[in-house]
């Protein structure tokens, strides 16, 4: 760069934004917006895990989505909707499976099974929703009615359990 760009360069830098500079951040933004737009729940998503209360958990792993690739970035179908799919996470301490089965276009049941998870305490978040049962003596536990949203497994041992800390899934789309 010359010392006259230089110079231009640091008259921008003190002028603000003005009018011109906002028209074209409009069409940048319009063109993003129409070639790549944001995935829909994202940004639920990325508060939701932004959120998490439980700051010394341990964080599973998404083994395991059995949700086809074709829908990552677009909407959903309806019968993607009537589709039962399976999710396995996994932790140092727990894996957990989760069956997602479709009741109605707004509601799904989990099935889940945690090992070892004889009495865990298991806590479904669903948006500002928050489910609690406690898993049987092998680890099953049942959420019926759930409606559809993103959603977050927390698991805690019980009292004399064994188990020091709680382990929280990714957030996934029900």
């Amino acid at each position: 760069m010359n010392a006259d760009s230089t110079r231009r360069l640091d008259e921008l830098e003190q002028g603000g934004v003005d009018d011109l500079d906002l028209l074209a951040l409009a069409g940048l933004r319009a063109i993003y917006e129409h070639g790549d737009p944001v995935p829909p729940g994202l940004l639920e998503r990325v508060k939701f895990a932004i959120t998490l209360d439980d700051l010394e958990a341990e964080v599973a792993r998404l083994q395991r989505d059995s949700v086809p690739e074709r829908v990552a970035r677009s909407e959903l179908t309806s019968d993607d909707l009537l589709k039962a799919r399976t999710v396995t996470f996994t932790s140092d301490t727990v894996t957990t499976m989760v069956t997602i089965t479709p009741i109605t276009a707004d509601s799904v049941r989990l099935d889940g099974w945690a090992a070892p998870g004889a009495f865990l305490q298991i806590e479904l978040r669903v948006g500002e929703t928050r489910h609690h049962i406690v898993a049987d003596e092998d680890g099953r536990f049942v959420f019926d009615d759930v409606t559809r949203g993103l959603a977050q497994l927390v698991l805690r041992p019980t009292e004399g359990s064994g188990g020091e800390h709680a382990v929280i899934t990714p957030a996934i789309e029900l």
